[in-house]
């Protein structure tokens, strides 16, 4: 198969790794993206699974909070930084905001055609073109997620006037204003260190057999650490994951207004929770990053990858 520059950008951008690195791997996986991933990590020139999404588009993420139980959070892109400032579009992220969190759908297809809450002659979409046309730019309603409380109650926080929108859901018999600011604690804290997942409970035994498998690769390709004996490797494979756990899970993380700068993001909850006299744990989160995962056009640097190529 042919390697293109555009497959070399996308693996660099994906992986962090070095452009001659990414052609090798693709070369060596036959242009599988998925493989070539695998290829580099396995030598140690990409980052655990930190396909960390190429922050470029523009727009705005909002979170709605329709009572204590219920919210939802929207992204909507633009073309432009100047349009994610300008008012009127601000204004409709927030009317989209709105319709999501009266909302019953559940993708974006269904959202898309409902009728608009406010004009139901309508659709979503209707609205979306409608704003395009008054905006001038290319808009794009990119996606929701709503959430309800079952036992517990909502809270949001929105970073970087909307670069972050986040929501977390707690689980506890007290819902007060202790709890509440506590857990908007921990969306600031979600927001500003973007964990994947709550505690090690939500990660499957084959996803830790993988990351395993990864670093036993990486250090079976070092000429000093492979030499070792395997109960120092299997410790080192140990605690290399364990490291990684503590970064991706939420309660394994060290909780960012920890006084003693060592206190857990579960040892808060259970400090928390002793104070109000329940037990109060957080369910699940939703965060959103204006732009994750997008990328704007980059033809000087997807030029400057095929020169390098071609050399």
């Amino acid at each position: 198969m042919a390697i293109t520059a555009a497959m070399v950008k996308e693996l660099r951008e994906m992986t962090g790794a070095g452009m001659m690195d990414c052609k090798k791997a693709l070369n060596e996986t036959n242009g599988n993206m998925d493989e070539a991933v695998e290829f580099l990590r396995k030598n140690g020139q990409a980052k655990a699974e930190k396909k960390a999404g190429r922050i470029a588009a523009e727009g705005l993420c909002t979170v709605m909070l329709k009572d204590d139980k219920t919210a939802a959070v929207v992204e909507v892109n633009s073309e432009t930084d100047f349009v994610a400032k300008n008012d009127t579009f601000k204004a409709f992220v927030d009317a989209v905001a709105t319709q999501a969190v009266n909302s019953d759908a559940t993708d974006l297809d269904a959202f898309m055609a409902e009728a608009w809450n406010e004009d139901s002659s309508k659709t979503v979409k209707d609205a979306l073109v409608e704003k395009v046309a008054v905006i001038g730019e290319n808009l794009n309603i990119r996606r929701f997620e709503k959430v309800v409380a079952e036992n517990g109650c909502v809270v949001s926080y929105i970073h970087g006037g909307g670069r972050i929108g986040v929501i977390v859901e707690a689980e506890t018999a007290v819902v007060n204003d202790a709890v509440k600011e506590a857990m908007t604690n921990i969306a600031m804290q979600i927001a500003a260190l973007s964990p994947k997942y709550v505690s090690r409970n939500e990660i499957s035994n084959d996803y830790i057999a993988h990351e395993k498998e990864i670093l036993r690769a990486q250090i079976m390709n070092d000429p000093k650490e492979s030499q070792k004996p395997e109960k120092v490797i299997n410790g080192m494979i140990e605690g290399r994951v364990n490291k990684e756990l503590k970064e991706i899970c939420l309660v394994d993380q060290v909780y960012v207004k920890a006084e003693d700068g060592k206190q857990t993001v579960g040892k808060y909850l259970e400090q928390v929770s002793k104070e109000v006299g329940e037990t109060v744990a957080v369910k699940r989160f939703v965060r959103f990053e204006t732009g994750e995962g997008l990328e704007k056009k980059q033809e000087d640097f997807a030029a400057e990858v095929a020169a390098q190529m071609n050399a």
